[in-house]
């Protein structure tokens, strides 16, 4: 199961008791790992363990929603292309810049 197959806040039943099981510092440790997870860059043990602290920790689901809406949101805005002629610029001064630091 992928990141993208972790079922939504939306999906799932408001469960603030079970949450109140969960430490705080638990919660700190997973939202670190949130981001990690979202990029598949974990091993599948600690995928597992997102996914199982997600399904019974509903604040830190919506953490993890809102994350994964903003990746998304950032993907579809970096898809596009600069302009040739800004990124002529850019190289040409990239060029430049190489240039200088190896007369160092």
């Amino acid at each position: 199961m992928t990141s993208d197959q972790t079922p939504s806040h939306e999906d799932r039943p408001h469960d603030h008791e079970h949450h109140d099981e969960v430490s705080a510092e638990e919660c700190v440790d997973f939202l670190e790992r949130i981001v990690y997870f979202l990029d598949n860059e974990l091993d599948a043990s600690d995928c597992d363990a997102v996914r199982l602290h997600l399904d019974s920790c509903n604040p830190c689901l919506a953490k993890y929603d809102l994350q994964r809406t903003v990746k998304q949101i950032v993907a579809r805005s970096c898809s596009e292309a600069a302009p040739a002629e800004l990124r002529d610029r850019v190289m040409m001064r990239v060029r430049q810049v190489q240039v200088e630091i190896t007369e160092r």
